[in-house]
């Protein structure tokens, strides 16, 4: 199946290359390139991409806002895809808003290009692009940042399982599900199923919003994310 992609992103350049080297994947066609977050919403709502890649930082409309727009869409418009953030290091806290509005994760705008097709493909298929260690030290970063644990997260705690908490924990600290299996003794296939009834249980709608619940509910502390 080939993944339809956009790129938002306000700089003509990184959008050529980025858009060339995607084209040449045979399994990604990009559908579309838009230089403002509110032109990336509307072009998003036209061509009803997998994967829209947004930057953090544009004028008009910036990428949190269009990712919001894009996730949480009006009524009568079904289409949401999956949203991959761009961004820098000294933008951390807007990629943290844009966790929880629902985006799928995020990749640094100087990552190698394996990087960027590689995360592509993963965010498309539904999966979170949370695994590197950076990601993991950012996600503490951010969390360390909010306020104290939520009432309300806290108590939807009390629907999941002890094995299931035990899972949420796990992936919060940034583990992946190889890892899980291994901590766990337990088969991949088990730890997926648990990730899914997590995720069910609690109405997130993917792992990187799994680990916002997480640290959020006061499950995981900012000291406890593993390097």
């Amino acid at each position: 199946m080939t993944i339809r992609v956009i790129i938002v992103d306000d700089q003509a350049m990184v959008r050529a290359g980025f858009a060339a080297l995607l084209s040449a994947q045979a399994d990604i066609d990009v559908a579309g390139e838009a230089p403002d977050g509110r032109r990336g919403v509307e072009l998003s709502r036209s061509v009803h991409p997998d994967v829209v890649l947004m930057d953090v930082r544009m004028p008009e409309m910036d990428g949190l806002a269009a990712a919001r727009e894009v996730l949480n869409p009006p009524a009568g418009v079904i289409h949401r895809p999956r949203v991959l953030m761009l961004t820098t290091f000294d933008v951390d806290d807007y990629v943290y808003e844009a966790l929880r509005a629902g985006a799928s994760g995020f990749l640094l705008k100087d990552a190698p290009p394996a990087d960027l097709i590689a995360a592509v493909r993963i965010v498309a298929a539904g999966e979170a692009l949370l695994a590197p260690s950076v990601t993991r030290r950012l996600i503490a970063d951010f969390a360390q940042q909010r306020p104290a644990p939520r009432k309300g997260p806290a108590l939807r705690l009390r629907g999941l399982t002890p094995r299931e908490t035990e899972v949420l924990e796990l992936i919060a600290k940034g583990l992946s599900n190889q890892e899980i299996a291994g901590r766990l003794v337990v088969a991949e296939q088990t730890v997926k199923t648990h990730i899914g009834r997590v995720l069910a249980k609690l109405g997130l709608r993917d792992r990187a919003q799994a680990v916002i619940f997480a640290y959020e509910s006061g499950l995981v502390t900012p000291g406890d994310a593993t390097a």
